[in-house]
């Protein structure tokens, strides 16, 4: 029993909690509207980020670096050696619809006046404001931040193109990369002080080389300031390039598989046993293509991590093996069902947790599903993370 024990023990003591507090005092009926509302929160969110700069910054590069693209591929915010945004422009993530990246005009002109541009821009729209430099910040990016504090909304800064001043500083015989980099963010640091920045923060970005230097630091701070269902959207959202960013996204999926559990289990209890089971099948197939966007597993994703890390795309491939890179239908899920151990798993956890032997209907449902869904997911996530040390060659 130990051995199956460990075998079959996915489901946690925070989980348990959890079920235990959804169904205190209430029906299962009540339980599940109230998690279907929490669901149905997640999907309306929508996440606005608005990249600011000087023309020729990088900020267009951002856009696209940020949800996963290069310049040239479709969709892409367009680039140049001149101003090419002359007003703001949002541009969707090609997997999460609701994340909205927003390209905003340069700053820096003449008759650029801070005040005026966040009115012109529409500043009531954006969570918060990245604001990007190649080289030092000037007067006008503390304009912009001010501005910005005002209508007290969060901003970022920016060191973009740090791969180029790395090349640039490599040819120094004295060169030591540390060193190097914490020069620049030091000297943007006292620069920004200098002109009326209290303790800047300031993220020293390779937009061609996003899982080096300050991407997830940004990520991290970002997150820091954001409400819960926004949190949860930029980590999904985010480009699948560190191992770092490939566990926290596992952490946050796994936290909502009790949810979909519990809405299965409801499910099971209408009489018609061939509906439940086919609703179990929809809801599967629905989670589960939203595991594989989440690690960026699609064809075209893997593509780009592939021209981006010089590696060949079947070199990528090779290390999968989740069954879950066939085409995620209805079928591979009833294979997936049907694998011989789950009635072993079902009647374990049903003498294993009294709580599930108190749900009015349905708990084989609960099992199963949970069961499955831990599993898929557990493979995605190795999946993933094999690709990023593939495509790197080295944890990230």
């Amino acid at each position: 029993m130990a051995e199956l024990g460990q075998e079959y023990d996915v489901i946690g003591p925070t989980e348990l909690e959890e079920i235990k507090e959804a169904l205190a005092n209430k029906d299962l009926a009540t339980a599940v509207r109230e998690i279907q509302d929490y669901f149905e929160q997640q999907d309306r969110v929508e996440l606005n980020i608005a990249v600011t700069g000087e023309s020729g910054s990088g900020k267009s590069t951002f856009v696209n670096a940020f949800r996963g693209l290069e310049d040239e591929d479709e969709g892409s915010a367009p680039t140049g050696v001149v101003e090419t945004t002359m007003e703001p422009k949002a541009y969707l993530h090609p997997e999460h619809v609701n994340v909205k990246v927003w390209d905003l005009p340069g700053i820096g002109t003449p008759n650029f006046k801070a005040d005026k541009y966040l009115e012109q821009v529409g500043f009531q729209r954006y969570d918060f404001f990245v604001i990007v430099s190649s080289e030092r910040f000037r007067e006008c990016h503390v304009q912009l931040a001010n501005e910005i504090n005002k209508m007290k909304k969060k901003f970022y800064f920016i060191r973009s193109k740090i791969d180029c001043s790395i090349s640039a500083e490599s040819r120094k015989k004295s060169f030591n990369k540390e060193k190097t980099l914490n020069d620049i963010r030091d000297d943007c640091i006292r620069g920004l002080e200098s002109i009326g920045v209290t303790s800047p923060d300031v993220f020293l970005i390779s937009c061609f080389d996003l899982g080096s230097y300050d991407f997830s630091p940004l990520q991290e701070t970002m997150n820091k300031s954001l409400p819960q269902f926004k949190k949860h959207l930029l980590m999904l959202a985010l480009p699948n390039i560190t191992l770092q960013i490939n566990k926290k996204k596992k952490k946050e999926l796994e936290a909502d598989i009790w949810r979909v559990a519990l809405i299965s289990t409801a499910v099971a209890a209408v009489p018609d046993s061939d509906l439940s089971i086919c609703v179990d099948i929809l809801i599967l197939v629905a989670v589960l293509i939203k595991y594989y966007r989440a690690f960026n597993l699609d064809e075209q994703s893997l593509q780009n991590l592939a021209e981006r890390s010089g590696k060949p795309l079947k070199e990528l491939k090779a290390v999968l093996k989740s069954p879950l890179h066939e085409e995620i239908s209805q079928h591979v899920v009833k294979k997936l069902l049907s694998r011989k151990d789950n009635k072993t798993y079902i009647k374990y956890w049903l003498s294993k947790i009294p709580i599930l032997g108190l749900l009015t209907a349905g708990p084989w449902s609960f099992v199963v599903v949970y069961r499955m869904l831990k599993t898929c997911l557990n493979e995605l996530a190795e999946d993933a993370q094999n690709v990023i040390m593939a495509a790197f060659q080295s944890p990230v």
